[in-house]
């Protein structure tokens, strides 16, 4: 296990490495002045291990000094991210300049790339401290009478820890108390995974006050540092874990399926099978990533909601989610009899930032 964890890293540092040297090359060579750059080579050599050596900080810390190095790592990961691009487009842009004879000096081209590069961090950022109200309607079959009219609210991907702390979630409680939905569904990856206050944070869900509760599947995220742990925090708070079970929910069969289950397709079939879904009622069911959604409607689901895909959070990442899982990326679709609403999430995970996605909290009107 130690050695596949080495390896691990030791490929990640290389690709940090390769990548920083590439934009400090590109750097060198668009830049008018040929004179000795050892001070910028140190410095991006210091860059280069700046995001591997915060997270282990931060995996063994939550002090201040722990939480201002990885926040200050993860944003250069994210500014490294946009950089990368400018460096590609810099290079492209001067073979075009040449091949067309165009009178344009490379450092101008060299600046305006990473201008806008640090353009796209800053907006990234602002960006991701914003959190949305997205509000949509879900027409379901035999949808009980009771639940007719009323309002749900999804939040997913809050990413607790170093970066999202308790000033974020405060904000997220107090948000949802304002909109006052009927029940709060909680579809993973509420913790980030690194060290953090557990029952610290988990206790300001406390505060929230809705009518029929709120509801807990554990993400991927949720178990880096210990599962249990992660769950017996939120359990006292007062937030109901579904332990890959189904509960009556005023008429509504409700389930939730912890993410390390729902990835496993027979294990996810066998538990909604224990389940014993009755197909004539409507029925939720809370997975973190939108996974198995073939065998959802097969069983009779009628709403599967999920988070995990952060609708990519920043460029090129938003591109390769929609490849990854296709029109089931973000928003709602539907799956022959299945209606499945996926969540870009509440919070980020590394970067602090988002530029093609937004943040949000998801309410979910009944008709």
């Amino acid at each position: 296990m130690r050695s596949r964890f080495a390896i691990i890293v030791a490929i990640a540092q290389t690709i940090l490495f390769l990548g920083h040297w590439f934009i400090y090359e590109t750097w060198v060579s668009f830049s008018p002045y040929p004179a000795s750059h050892r001070g910028l080579k140190i410095a991006f050599v210091l860059l280069s291990v700046s995001f591997l050596s915060g997270w282990m900080v931060a995996d063994r810390s939550t002090n201040l000094l722990a939480r201002v190095v990885y926040i200050s790592s993860v944003v250069w990961l994210g500014m490294l991210s946009f950089s990368l691009l400018a460096a590609v487009a810099s290079w492209i842009t001067l073979g075009l300049v040449k091949i067309l004879s165009l009178a344009i000096a490379p450092q101008s081209i060299a600046f305006v790339f990473f201008g806008l590069a640090l353009m796209a961090s800053l907006y990234g950022m602002l960006n991701a401290a914003w959190t949305r109200i997205t509000r949509v309607s879900v027409t379901l079959p035999n949808l009980p009478e009771s639940w007719r009219g009323r309002v749900a609210a999804l939040v997913s991907d809050t990413h607790l820890g170093h970066v999202r702390s308790h000033g974020f979630l405060r904000r997220i409680v107090n948000t949802l108390n304002l909109l006052g939905p009927d029940v709060v569904f909680i579809t993973g990856d509420m913790f980030d995974g690194q060290k953090a206050d557990l029952h610290g944070l988990a206790l300001l869900w406390s505060d929230l006050v809705t009518p029929l509760g709120s509801y807990f599947i554990a993400g991927n995220h949720d178990g880096f540092t210990g599962h249990a742990r992660h769950l017996e925090a939120i359990a006292n708070s007062g937030v109901r874990v579904l332990n890959n079970e189904k509960v009556e929910l005023d008429g509504m069969q409700l389930l939730g399926i912890h993410y390390r289950d729902a990835v496993d397709p027979r294990r996810f079939k066998a538990i909604l099978q224990h389940a014993e879904v009755d197909r004539s009622r409507a029925s939720i069911l809370l997975t973190h990533a939108p996974h198995g959604m073939h065998i959802a409607e097969e069983q009779g689901i009628s709403l599967q909601l999920a988070g995990h895909t952060h609708g990519g959070q920043f460029f090129p990442f938003t591109w390769i989610i929609t490849r990854v899982w296709g029109q089931f990326a973000y928003g709602l679709k539907r799956l022959g009899n299945l209606l499945v609403y996926t969540s870009s999430g509440a919070g980020t995970w590394g970067p602090p930032m988002r530029v093609g996605s937004t943040p949000e909290i998801v309410l979910i009107q009944f008709e």
